[in-house]
């Protein structure tokens, strides 16, 4: 499914009331980039993959691309497959559809954080400190990609 199906499709999730997110998969040679949050106690909390909030009026493709430069600062220069995704409700328990693409970017680094404490490559075979859903996300990027 391409992004641009995505976009038609985003009307009908404004209107259910359904919010959508989506997500971005940058690989650099089988790890890919994993942002870490601000920790405010001894739990170490998960990490994620860079993304944004579609805003009304947006598209998904220039949600995607926001998402990436606003938190990691680099450029994307190519939208690949819908690696797929999963649906769940925010902190404030509103429904969310969280859309995850494949994307290529002009450079890996250097990596300028805003919002997050700090980021890791991760390799995709390794231990991936990250929630159930994005764990099958990754599992599927690599599914398709390293098969």
């Amino acid at each position: 499914m391409s992004v641009s199906m995505f976009d038609e499709a985003l009307p009908r999730g404004e209107r259910d009331g359904v919010g959508l997110r989506v997500g971005a998969i940058i690989d650099r040679g089988g790890e890919v980039l994993l942002l870490e949050a601000h920790s405010t106690g001894p739990i170490q909390l998960t990490r994620k993959l860079p993304g944004a909030t579609v805003e009304p009026g947006e598209s998904v493709a220039a949600a995607v691309i926001r998402g990436v430069r606003d938190e990691t600062g680099l450029t994307v220069t190519g939208i690949g497959r819908h690696i797929g995704d999963f649906d769940y409700l925010s902190p404030a328990g509103k429904p969310v559809r969280r859309l995850h693409f494949a994307v290529d970017v002009a450079s890996t680094g250097p990596i300028l954080l805003t919002a997050h404490a700090g980021y890791v490559w991760a390799p995709l075979d390794g231990e991936l400190l990250v929630t159930p859903s994005i764990r099958g996300i990754l599992q599927t990027y690599k599914d398709l990609v390293y098969r």
